[in-house]
């Protein structure tokens, strides 16, 4: 790839990593904030009171998914790109100075919700951005691994969010981090924002768009009118994103508080434990994603689906009966390795369904409402079962989301051929498929 792509491919993946920075720490950290925002009880109720804020903030996704989908398609990626940030740098900064029970009562977890709505109105129409620019802004043979970074730098937002969590713990007291330590996180992601705010404006928009040759009309572009013209899309990113978010969720932001809450380790080995883990993690992201462009999307989707399906239950099993730090490592890793097929290249297989007028709305609205009615809720879902006493009930919950988006990777077309300047255009249909492979770089 040239110079240029690189360019474009840094500038979204730096904004894309600040982004999710801040909408990770919220679950990083929740085992010291939980208790500063509600009164003395059950830990795990406060945890399920934390996690109900935080499965909130999924359901403005879809929100923020159509709004920033709309600017997207309207005004640019990069407009839309521009604008997420701030609404990041606004929310990370209401949690950092959030009042706590003892001062204001109730009054704190309301502001904890504001900001946690603020927040999922930006990742709603983040990831829809990102995804779409870096795959339009990548060389059509190349798509697969340009796109695979939106994952690296989302997991990169979570290595640097762990990494200031082991910091933090090795050189505060717990009493420190119970009581204002957890703010710090939150101060940086509102700086960081704010830097990355600069760099946003200041990026190139992308040739696909600017050279947009679909049909999609002027006063039509972004708007849920376009998006039902491809109903049968955007329901088929609900059926993808559905397994595949479940999984996410479950080996990235709930397995730290699982391996503490439920498998009994200490707070510092199983935060050093996902920390390890998704470093392996994010490095698969490229090689899995350029191995999309070799051999397609679908095998990959096929092959986590597979093994989500199959290894959920007896990983979550064995990772609840860890005693130490390896042997969970070890499982954490293999469940991150099942779901790298899925996250290495959802973000390009999404963007590869639209046509360029509704390309940032067709991946962001169903996207976002995948995720609220199951990512978000994965967390959840997992105390629930635990409250209840029959925590394996969510293993064969994250199985079964896992079976159903298998169906649908068996029965849908394959995408990587796919010419995105064409999708949906007048000259699509039979031809709508390109040989990628024979086009410039």
């Amino acid at each position: 790839m040239g110079r240029d792509h690189w360019k474009k491919i840094w500038v979204g993946s730096a904004g894309n990593m600040v982004e999710w920075f801040d909408w990770f720490v919220y679950a990083s950290f929740a085992t010291y904030f939980a208790g500063a925002f509600f009164p003395e009880g059950n830990d795990t109720a406060k945890l399920m009171n934390t996690a109900g804020i935080f499965a909130v903030g999924f359901f403005m996704r879809p929100v923020g998914g159509w709004l920033l989908g709309r600017v997207g398609d309207r005004k640019g990626r990069k407009a839309a790109l521009t604008l997420t940030v701030t609404l990041m740098s606004a929310s990370a900064l209401l949690i950092a100075v959030a009042p706590t029970y003892s001062v204001a009562g109730y009054g704190g977890a309301a502001v904890l919700l504001i900001a946690r709505l603020l927040q999922g109105l930006s990742v709603g129409g983040e990831y829809a951005a990102s995804a779409t620019y870096l795959t339009e802004a990548s060389a059509p043979r190349h798509r697969g691994f340009a796109s695979s970074f939106q994952y690296v730098s989302m997991t990169a937002g979570q290595i640097l969010g762990l990494g200031l969590l082991l910091v933090l713990q090795n050189t505060m007291s717990d009493e420190a981090l119970h009581g204002w330590g957890w703010r710090i996180p939150f101060i940086i992601g509102a700086l960081g924002a704010a830097v990355v705010f600069y760099l946003r404006r200041n990026m190139l928009e992308t040739e696909v768009y600017e050279e947009s040759g679909d049909d999609t009309p002027a006063n039509e572009r972004g708007t849920v009118k376009a998006l039902l013209a491809h109903k049968r899309e955007a329901f088929l990113v609900i059926a993808l994103t559905m397994g595949g978010t479940v999984a996410y969720y479950t080996y990235t932001t709930y397995l730290t508080k699982y391996l503490s809450n439920s498998a009994g380790l200490p707070k510092q080995t199983a935060t050093l434990v996902s920390f390890c883990a998704l470093i392996v993690f994010a490095c698969l992201q490229p090689l899995a994603g350029a191995l999309s462009d070799r051999v397609g999307r679908r095998p990959l989707l096929i092959t986590f689906a597979l093994g989500s399906t199959f290894l959920t239950v007896p990983i979550m099993t064995m990772l609840q009966q860890v005693g130490s730090f390896w042997p969970a490592l070890g499982l954490s890793l293999l469940a991150l390795v099942v779901i790298t097929g899925y996250t290495s290249i959802n973000a390009c297989v999404k963007a590869e369904l639209f046509p360029t007028g509704v390309r940032a709305l067709g991946v962001a609205l169903p996207y976002a409402i995948a995720n609220a009615l199951f990512g978000g809720t994965a967390e959840y879902v997992a105390l629930w079962f635990k409250d209840r006493g029959v925590e394996s009930g969510f293993y064969w919950y994250v199985a079964g989301c896992a079976a159903v988006s298998l169906i649908v990777y068996l029965a849908m077309r394959e995408t990587r051929d796919i010419d995105l300047n064409r999708v949906g255009g007048a000259d699509s249909g039979a031809d709508r498929r390109t040989p990628a492979r024979a086009q410039s770089s």
